[in-house]
């Protein structure tokens, strides 16, 4: 089914979804705004970890991708390797390279074009286009086991086109029922609903988080600390645009609870008929998590509590920031699917509809002002109120490869807030792993990625 597990996860600062932007792979969805498609969330796998396993099937280990630079000559093409990874029983380092070839290819051009005759002033000038920093980022990811489960990720980067180092520290440690997860980010990667990306100076997350269930009860609760204003990345001619309030200076406590509920309509009976000829071909599924048809419905409620610690009484966008908040928010999926991914061809079409309740007092709030009949409401509420449809479309292309397409519509509003276009080849070996290839034509985005059991 569709992830469900978006509506309690945006609630906190650390839900991570997909981007190139970084070397890391990832950006941080912004609380309190529309959940993000299926289709954004990021990988649970380290990005070089996917490096590791994706160069084995790229020529020469070398994987593209697509995001806008902050210097347009740049372009948004670029490719990233794994340089090395040295490892010991608790303990692995990894260096991973990108290159931006655009600028390079352009400034060589350009330089052959204007000269009279090739001499050595030519060669020497293109020596010195192709040492431009600008072309190049580095990242340096260390992981090290802290005992049996526990484990410290600490990791390092510097983009060409930036001048400071984007760093990240994370401690996991899983308790008997819970997880818990440390992480301090100098600066943090923001993306908001409306594909902008924000770099806040300083964040620090304290998470407690109850164990994922199929069904059932669920709930987290945690600190985050922001420290120093946010500021727009890539924004060009919108850096005067104000920051999403969450994304503010202060220390918030918060706490969510949710309950989540699934029930098949229709789904086939194995068969228990030991008559059926021996002979008959056996087809393995693809991936497991697709191997059965069925229609299902599934829900899940919940609920936040937020408190500001400090940063209280800031003004944040013309108004004082609530000391203390509480929100009510769900989503209801229906999942449809025909074929069991295990032949060739036509042998998958599934279709998922969701429909989000990001925040049910912004519902509430836009009713009462309906009722009133006022033109005065708040619109910082407008991205909220309206219900969120999700459609998720996927069909088997051949074999292994399912086109899949993600989109997302603003129900009050009657228009697409996001689409994502991908094709995955399901990995048989991973049981439920695919390598996924998307491009998001809102952020003009798009990267190839490694994925395992991602429903």
């Amino acid at each position: 089914m569709a992830n469900l597990n978006s509506a309690i996860d945006s609630v906190f600062w650390d839900q991570n979804v997909s981007s190139p932007q970084t070397l890391e792979g990832t950006a941080r969805s912004v609380p309190g705004e529309p959940f993000p498609v299926d289709g954004a969330r990021a990988s649970r796998s380290h990005r070089i970890q996917q490096l590791s396993l994706l160069r084995e099937g790229f020529p020469l280990g070398i994987i593209p991708s697509f995001a806008p630079a902050s210097d347009k000559r740049l372009g948004s093409f670029s490719l990233n390797s794994l340089l090395f990874t040295p490892s010991s029983n608790n303990w692995w380092l990894g260096l991973v390279g990108q290159f931006k070839p655009k600028k390079l290819f352009a400034d060589i051009k350009a330089d052959i074009s204007n000269a009279e005759e090739w001499d050595l002033q030519v060669v020497k000038d293109t020596a010195k286009h192709i040492v431009d920093k600008s072309l190049y980022s580095i990242g340096l990811w260390t992981q090290i086991a802290l005992g049996s489960s526990s484990s410290l990720l600490f990791s390092t980067e510097r983009l060409g086109d930036k001048n400071e180092l984007r760093n990240k520290l994370m401690l996991v440690h899983p308790l008997e029922k819970h997880d818990l997860t440390v992480e301090a980010a100098w600066p943090d990667l923001f993306l908001d609903s409306k594909g902008r990306f924000w770099d806040v100076p300083e964040s620090l997350n304290v998470d407690v988080s109850s164990l994922v269930p199929e069904s059932g009860l669920r709930y987290r609760f945690g600190l985050h600390k922001s420290r120093g204003n946010p500021q727009p990345v890539n924004a060009g001619a919108e850096s005067d645009i104000d920051a999403p309030t969450s994304l503010m200076p202060g220390l918030c406590a918060k706490a969510a609870v949710s309950y989540k509920a699934n029930r098949d309509l229709w789904r086939p009976q194995e068969k228990e008929d030991d008559t059926e000829e021996e002979d008959a071909p056996v087809f393995l599924p693809y991936d497991i998590r697709l191997q059965e048809p069925h229609a299902a419905i599934s829900g899940i409620v919940g609920s936040s509590l937020a408190a500001w610690i400090t940063g209280r009484g800031m003004l944040v966008n013309g108004k004082k920031r609530s000391p203390i908040s509480a929100d009510i928010f769900g989503s209801a999926c229906y999942t449809f699917q025909k074929g069991r991914f295990s032949k060739l061809y036509g042998d998958l079409t599934r279709v998922d509809a969701r429909i989000d309740l990001p925040s049910a007092s912004a519902l509430a709030k836009k009713v009462f002002h309906a009722f009133r009949r006022s033109s005065g409401s708040n619109n910082s509420d407008d991205t909220l109120w309206s219900p969120r449809l999700n459609l998720i479309f996927q069909q088997q292309v051949a074999g292994p490869i399912v086109f899949k397409v993600d989109s997302q519509f603003q129900v009050g509003a009657a228009r697409m807030e996001d689409l994502i276009f991908s094709l995955n080849y399901s990995l048989r070996l991973l049981e439920s792993g695919k390598v996924v290839a998307w491009y998001s034509p809102k952020r003009k985005e798009g990267m190839i990625e490694l994925r395992v059991f991602e429903f």
